[in-house]
């Protein structure tokens, strides 16, 4: 028994009053310099740190709220299905993992759709949370993604997705995989009915989703040190057995190469993304008010003038 930990530690605490539990976030580390940024400083800077530019990871509820206009929106309800098709187990119950992962995120699967205004123009937007299993693509989140495509069709709306998972969700097997054919069919849908689909990379994108909506869009955009790719680097060079370059699969490396876009930071995203959408739907520029013409008084005089 530990006399000063569980007796007199107890005791003084008790004389001097117990100390409020001091919350082990407020202060957040940079993974780049190393430097410590107040949580607040950082959450008002949508968790892009000042100093480096590194974006954090952020859930898919707060990238809503800070991309539609003053943080308002329709959640669209996902799609029920059934939740264990294959009845796995590995070290836990599939059914289990759900659970734990859903009182993590508060979220029913790795997908959370909104409707709202970005800049004023009615959009859809589809967030996948990596916090959820990976960000991991099943039968739930390949349900919830193709309700956002025939909301968008039936609203006609522009969608624009945020795209962040590990791949298919290996719980599922070839259900899983079958999500892919099913999420080009509406990307397909929604090009044919004119409408614009914007798809947001963002760390990391990885594996099968790469394969399929994750890499269609009409306009592909990444943010800043994005990991972007289908096989990770570490697999690839065990398998070709060579060094790659540095940078290799990162959003800088890929738009050099002609794999995405543009690389836009998560400050000016919601700015870019409004902007490309009135040039994809052609929408006329705002016409200013005409002003009225001012005449110089010598003007103004000789009209006002009797002529002879």
């Amino acid at each position: 028994m530990n006399w000063i930990t569980n007796y007199v530690r107890p005791k003084i605490n008790s004389m001097l009053g117990r100390r409020a539990d001091m919350p082990e976030n407020l202060w957040i580390k940079d993974p780049e310099t190393g430097e410590m940024i107040f949580h607040k400083d950082l959450e008002s800077n949508q968790f892009v740190i000042p100093a480096s530019g590194h974006h954090m990871k952020i859930s898919a509820k707060e990238r809503l709220k800070y991309f539609f206009d003053d943080g308002k929106y329709e959640v669209l309800e996902n799609p029920k299905v059934v939740l264990d098709p294959l009845k796995f187990r590995d070290e836990k119950r599939y059914t289990d993992r759900l659970k734990e992962a859903k009182a993590k995120t508060s979220l029913e699967d790795a997908i959370l759709n909104g409707a709202g205004t970005i800049d004023g123009l009615p959009v859809i937007v589809t967030v996948q949370d990596f916090a959820f299993m990976g960000g991991s693509l099943g039968m739930a989140a390949g349900e919830a993604i193709v309700h956002a495509f025939e909301v968008a069709l039936q609203r006609k709306r522009p969608l624009i997705l945020f795209a962040a998972s590990g791949g298919a969700r290996m719980q599922e097997g070839i259900l899983s995989l079958m999500q892919l054919p099913r999420t080009t069919v509406g990307v397909d849908r929604l090009k044919e009915a004119g409408l614009p689909y914007i798809v947001v990379l963002t760390n990391p994108t990885t594996g099968g989703v790469t394969a399929s909506y994750a890499m269609l869009g009409d306009v592909q955009i990444a943010e800043p040190g994005a990991l972007i790719g289908f096989a990770g680097p570490r697999v690839i060079e065990q398998t070709i057995r060579e060094k790659l370059p540095d940078g290799f699969q990162r959003a800088e490396y890929l738009m050099e190469h002609g794999m995405v876009d543009m690389v836009v930071s998560r400050l000016e995203m919601r700015q870019t993304i409004a902007r490309l959408l009135k040039i994809l739907l052609k929408m006329p520029e705002a016409e200013k008010p005409l002003e009225p013409e001012i005449l110089p008084p010598a003007v103004v005089n000789a009209e006002a003038r009797p002529q002879a």
